[in-house]
């Protein structure tokens, strides 16, 4: 069918490298692994269908927010798992 789009609007693509750029900030301060693994996924969607500067950014900041989480929690893991407050 000619005129028929069966992908992505260069809109709907903006609209997910948004989403992606703001799941890799939030990420940086809360649930890291989660949200940068959505970054990185709504990133690459982007990327592949319009290849833009904030697609790029976000999967650069889903990646790393997984890298950041995972090393925490090897940080906080090799101490007992809790931080020692006090005397």
């Amino acid at each position: 069918m000619t005129g028929h789009s069966t992908g992505l609007t260069k809109r709907e693509s903006s609209g997910l490298a948004t989403a992606s750029l703001v799941c890799g900030i939030v990420g940086l301060f809360f649930a890291g692994i989660i949200l940068g693994t959505i970054a990185l996924v709504l990133g690459g969607v982007a990327y592949r269908r319009v290849p833009s500067g904030m697609a790029k950014a976000g999967m650069v900041l889903g990646v790393v927010d997984i890298v950041l989480a995972i090393v925490m929690l090897a940080t906080l893991s090799s101490d007992g798992g809790g931080w020692f407050i006090g005397g």
